[in-house]
C-alpha cells in the first residue's frame, strides 16, 4: 500500500492510495455528511449524493464515499458550489419526507434530521405527502417507508452483513424503495427480526417496535408488582445514550435509573445466563455421553435470531437446537413461579419488563413455549436504545446517579455469566462449567482465547477428560449460514457450535445505541471482559444463589421440574411449511 499527498481545503496530507474521498476526511477531522455511507458497512454505493465534494480539474461534483484519492488530488468539501448543491438534494429528498418529527420514533437520533436542521433547509415544493409502507407484522421492527430517503443502508445491511436478502430497491426514480419479495410483510418472509437494518436506517423508515409508552402506563400506574432484568451487553452501551464513551461500564448507574423510574425489583438476567450455563452444559455432556455429537453438533440457543434462523431455513436442525431457554426465558420463568411464590402473589401480578440489546428478543418475548401458567413470563421487551429513551423522558440525571446493586437473590451472577454480551462467551462459560462438571478437576487456566475474538468463525479442540471436543463460534448472519452449509456438507465436524446471529453478539445487537465508530464492538467487548475479570466467581456453578435454587425449587440440572420450566421446543416455520399451512 502506497501513500499519496493530497489537498484538502488548503492542507497537504499523506494517506494511503487505497481510501476515499470521504475516509481521508475522516482521518483528517473534517466532516462530510452522508446518508448512504457509513464506516461499519463495506464499500459505499454513492446513492445520496449528499457527501459531494469539489475536486480540481472534475467538471462535475464528485461523491467523496466512492471517488478513490489519487495523488496531487485537490478537494474541497466545503465551497460555495458544494454547499449549494448538498442543500438541493437535501431538499430534494425533504420534499418526500413527512413532517412528522414530534412523533417520530427517531426524533432527536436521526441523521436526515440533522443535516436538515445544518445545512437550513426548506424543502422545494411542500413537505412530502407522498404514501408509503407501513408494516407493522413484525413483534421486532416497524417499516415506515414513506420516511425513507433511498440510501439503501438497509438493503446492504441485511444482504453484506446478514446474508438474508430480505431487502431489494424497487422501482425507479423517485418511487424507489426498499421492498420485501413481492411486498409481503416482512414478518412472513424469512426475516429473523435481528433488528440491524434498524441499526443502520438513518431516518424512522426502520425502526424497533416501541414499547416505551406500555411501559410508561404501567410505571404510571403502579397497579402490579414492577420487576425488570437487563441483558449483560446492556451495561456496556447504555451509557453511550448519555454521551458516555463506548465501552463505559455503567451497571451500577443503569440499575440505579431503574429504580427511579419506579420499578420494585432489578433482577440481572446474568442470572438467568448461569442457570442457562447449569441446564445446556449439563445436557451437552449428557448427549456427548450418548454420543449423539458424533454426526452433527449441539448448537445454542440463547440468540434468538438463531432461533428463527433455524425454524425459517433450516428446520432440520431443530433438534440440534439446546433445548435450554434463553437466559431472558430462565429468568423470566423464575421471576413468575419462584420469586411469586417466594412473594406470595400470582405470576399475573407480576409486570416484567425485560432491557435486551435485540430486537428479537420481543419476539421471542411472545413464544407460547416462553408462557408460564397460562401467562407471558416476560411482559414486555425494550431495547437499550428504548431504555436511554424512558430515562430521558422521566428527566432522570443519569451521569449523577450513585450506583446501585441488583437485588437478590435473582441479581447475583458470575463474570461467565456476564460473558454471554459478547461472541465466544457462551462457549467460554459453558466451558468453564462443564470440563469442572465432567472432569471434577478444577480449569488450569479460566480464560478461554482461541474463542474470544471478533473473527467471524473462530476453531478449537479442548480436551474434555481425555476426549477431544471440537468447537466453533460463530456471528453475524451472514457467516452463520456459511458455517452452517458447510456443517450440513459435512464438510466439516465439531461437537459444540455457539451461534449469534448479529456482528460481534449481543454487544452488535440490532437494539444497541447507534454508532458510528468502527471500533464500537471491539470497545464494547473489551468492557465485557473487563467486567468478567473483575468479579470473584467466575464459574456458573459457583454462584451460591444458583446453588440455592437448585437446592430449593429445581432439585437438579435436567430435572423434570426444570425441564418443564427451563426448557423449550422448536417449530417448523419454513417456507414450505407456511406455504402449506396457507
Amino acid at each position: 500500500m502506497a501513500d499519496v499527498r493530497i489537498v484538502i481545503n488548503g492542507r497537504t496530507l499523506t494517506v494511503p492510495d487505497n481510501l476515499t474521498v470521504i475516509e481521508a476526511c475522516e482521518k483528517a477531522g473534517i466532516e462530510i455528511p452522508a446518508l448512504c455511507h457509513h464506516p461499519r458497512l463495506g464499500e459505499s454505493i454513492g446513492a445520496c449524493r449528499v457527501c459531494v465534494v469539489e475536486v480540481e480539474g472534475a467538471r462535475n461534483l464528485q461523491p467523496a464515499c466512492v471517488t478513490k484519492v489519487r495523488d496531487g488530488m485537490v478537494i474541497k468539501t466545503s465551497s460555495d458550489r458544494v454547499k449549494t448543491a448538498r442543500k438541493f438534494n437535501l431538499a430534494l429528498l425533504l420534499s418526500e419526507h413527512p413532517n412528522d418529527c414530534m412523533t417520530c420514533e427517531a426524533n432527536g437520533r436521526c441523521e436526515f434530521q440533522d443535516l436538515i436542521y445544518k445545512y437550513n433547509v426548506e424543502p422545494i415544493f411542500g413537505y412530502g405527502t407522498k404514501e408509503g409502507l407501513f408494516d407493522k407484522s413484525s413483534p421486532a421492527i416497524v417499516r415506515d417507508l414513506s420516511k425513507c430517503v433511498k440510501c439503501q443502508r438497509c438493503v446492504r445491511t441485511c444482504s453484506e452483513l446478514q446474508g438474508m436478502h430480505i431487502y431489494s430497491m424497487v422501482e425507479r426514480g423517485h418511487r424507489t424503495y426498499p421492498g420485501t419479495p413481492f411486498d409481503m410483510p416482512v414478518y412472513e418472509t424469512d426475516c429473523i427480526g435481528c433488528g440491524q437494518c434498524a441499526a443502520f436506517c438513518p431516518t424512522g423508515a426502520i425502526v424497533e417496535n416501541s414499547a416505551v409508552k406500555v411501559v410508561l402506563e404501567e410505571l404510571e400506574k403502579k397497579e402490579k408488582i414492577l420487576v425488570v432484568q437487563t441483558a449483560p451487553s446492556v451495561r456496556v452501551a447504555i451509557g453511550e445514550e448519555f454521551g458516555y464513551a463506548p465501552g463505559t461500564i455503567s451497571t451500577g448507574q443503569m440499575v440505579a435509573a431503574l429504580r427511579r423510574l419506579g420499578f420494585d425489583y432489578v433482577f440481572d438476567t446474568n442470572f438467568g445466563a448461569d442457570l442457562t450455563i447449569m441446564e445446556e452444559g449439563s445436557e451437552f455432556l449428557e448427549r456427548l455421553e450418548k454420543g449423539d455429537l458424533e454426526d452433527l453438533p449441539m448448537f445454542t440457543s440463547c440468540c434468538p435470531g438463531w432461533v428463527n434462523l433455524v425454524e425459517k431455513v433450516y428446520p432440520e436442525l431443530r433438534t440440534r437446537l439446546s433445548s435450554a431457554k434463553s437466559p431472558q426465558g430462565m429468568l423470566s420463568a423464575m421471576v413468575k413461579t419462584y420469586f411469586a411464590e417466594k412473594l406470595g402473589v400470582k405470576p399475573e401480578d407480576i409486570f416484567h419488563v425485560s432491557i435486551m440489546p435485540c430486537t428479537a428478543k420481543k419476539d421471542e418475548a411472545l413464544r407460547k413455549q416462553l408462557m408460564v401458567n397460562g401467562v407471558p413470563a416476560v411482559d414486555v421487551v425494550l431495547t437499550t436504545r428504548e431504555l436511554g429513551k424512558l430515562i430521558r423522558m422521566k428527566k432522570i440525571p443519569f451521569a449523577n446517579l450513585p450506583e446501585e446493586e441488583y437485588d437478590a437473590p435473582l441479581g447475583i451472577s458470575t463474570g461467565a455469566a456476564v460473558l454471554f454480551g459478547v461472541t465466544g462467551g457462551v462457549m467460554e462459560a459453558a466451558l468453564r462449567t462443564a470440563y469442572e462438571l465432567k472432569t471434577g478437576k478444577t480449569l488450569p487456566k479460566i480464560v478461554f482465547e482461541d474463542v474470544r475474538g471478533l473473527k467471524g468463525v473462530k476453531e478449537a479442540e479442548i480436551d474434555l477428560d481425555g476426549k477431544k471436543i471440537r468447537i466453533a463460534v460463530v456471528h453475524g448472519t451472514a457467516n452463520v449460514r456459511n458455517l452452517v452449509e458447510k456443517i450440513l456438507r459435512r464438510e466439516v465436524k465439531y461437537h459444540f457450535v455457539e451461534v449469534m446471529a448479529c456482528p460481534g453478539g449481543c454487544i452488535g445487537g440490532g437494539g444497541q445505541p447507534y454508532s458510528r465508530d468502527p471500533e464500537i464492538l471491539r470497545k464494547r467487548a473489551e468492557a465485557i471482559y473487563t467486567i468478567d475479570e473483575r468479579m470473584t466467581l467466575r464459574k456458573s456453578h459457583e454462584n451460591p444463589a444458583i446453588k440455592k435454587l437448585y437446592e430449593e425449587y429445581l432439585e437438579h440440572p435436567l430435572s423434570h421440574k426444570a425441564h418443564e420450566l427451563l426448557h423449550t421446543y422448536y417449530e417448523d416455520r419454513s417456507r414450505k411449511k407456511r406455504l402449506a399451512v396457507k
